[in-house]
């Protein structure tokens, strides 16, 4: 991965490719954002960046012997952790039992979350974490000399997995790493990371991909101008989340009938058809069911605007738009934060794997209370 790869965050590369320059290298840096924005592959780039032997101004150069290992990420300073799934029979208890893998998995596609790496391991419903075996490894590892580099680089994707025991036998490594050791955290949720972990990295905010730089990069996905703006909407900066509506195969036009309906049904109180809509969403499958609840989200916010009147801040296509002009004024400042809550929590609730057909029918239930408010 290089800087050049990565979707938009201009200023971050900058900072990072400034920082290098200027001889400034923290020996714990913490990249936090929402998932599907680039902070593994910033990650990576910086990694490379620091390694490399001849430089350009903005990137490493891709030829030279660091280069060329950290194009397999085979590099013998380079090390990772990660969140993984004991599997005792199979002799897998620590993160280099499963760098094959992951090699492979980030090799395909830097813009990941946990849910696709299960799903590369074939463990979609097991919990991963990063065990506390795994600190041992990192001490032997980082007190070795480095091998080629002249750093030792140790990227720790999902910190916040860490086990208690793990995260404690780290604080003096990481707050007095060997010479020329550099930590690199990726998380999603830092809130969740020990505190005295925090306090020993320098945080490094990951916002959201700007709008015209999804649209660039969605470009060659998705050719129809409006179709791919509406793509880049709710997508909400996240590029994994662009990819992962694409591929779900469920259209926009598709999701817009779906939220007509069960917004139908709640207004009519028509319970006998919120439960039959139970059935369609349960055939859905799970990312299907996150996506649209995703989208009833937006579509709520959408309308409490629309109804403001405040058109340089609204996305609608035209279809929405007419939907909406009936439809927006029962989204008011009396409900519309508890029905974006429940869409919320019923989104949470799918991604714990809970009973889509409970789930759709409680929100079902809740929604006929609120927008009758």
């Amino acid at each position: 991965m290089f800087f050049k790869d990565i979707i938009g965050q201009e200023e971050v590369k900058r900072h990072l490719i400034q920082s290098v320059k200027n001889g400034y290298i923290p020996h714990a840096r913490l990249l936090y954002g929402p998932e599907g924005v680039g902070k593994i592959a910033l990650a990576l780039a910086y990694a490379r960046y620091l390694s490399c032997t001849n430089r350009s101004e903005d990137d490493a150069c891709g030829h030279c012997p660091s280069c060329i290992k950290y194009n397999k990420l085979s590099h013998p300073d380079l090390h990772f952790v990660f969140p993984i799934i004991k599997n005792d029979k199979k002799k897998k208890e620590i993160c280099d039992d499963y760098l094959t893998e992951w090699r492979t998995f980030v090799g395909q596609n830097p813009y990941f979350n946990l849910r696709s790496w299960l799903n590369f391991m074939g463990a979609e419903n097991s919990q991963a974490m990063i065990y506390a075996k795994e600190s041992e490894e990192i001490m032997r590892k980082l007190n070795l000399k480095a091998y080629e580099s002249e750093y030792k680089i140790m990227i720790i994707w999902l910190p916040e997995k860490m086990h208690p025991a793990c995260s404690n036998k780290l604080l003096k490594i990481i707050e007095e790493p060997p010479l020329h050791t550099v930590f690199l955290l990726v998380s999603e949720n830092p809130d969740e990371i020990i505190g005295t972990i925090q306090s020993r990295t320098q945080w490094l905010p990951i916002p959201p991909i700007l709008p015209e730089d999804m649209d660039k990069a969605l470009s060659s996905e998705v050719t129809d101008d409006s179709e791919r703006s509406n793509l880049v909407h709710l997508a909400n900066g996240s590029y994994l989340k662009a990819l992962e509506i694409i591929e779900t195969g469920l259209a926009v036009k598709e999701y817009l009938e779906l939220f007509k309906t069960i917004m139908r049904n709640c207004w009519q109180s028509d319970v006998k058809n919120m439960k039959a809509l139970t059935e369609t969403f349960a055939g859905l499958g799970r990312e299907r069911q996150k996506y649209f609840l995703a989208y009833a989200q937006n579509m709520i916010r959408e309308n409490f605007l629309y109804r403001l009147n405040l058109p340089e801040i609204n996305y609608l296509n035209l279809e929405e738009a007419t939907f909406s002009d009936k439809f927006s004024p029962y989204i008011h400042e009396r409900n519309v934060a508890e029905l974006m809550e429940e869409l919320a929590l019923a989104e949470k609730h799918i991604e714990s794997n809970v009973n889509p057909r409970m789930v759709f029918f409680d929100l079902s239930m809740k929604i006929a209370v609120l927008i009758k408010r």
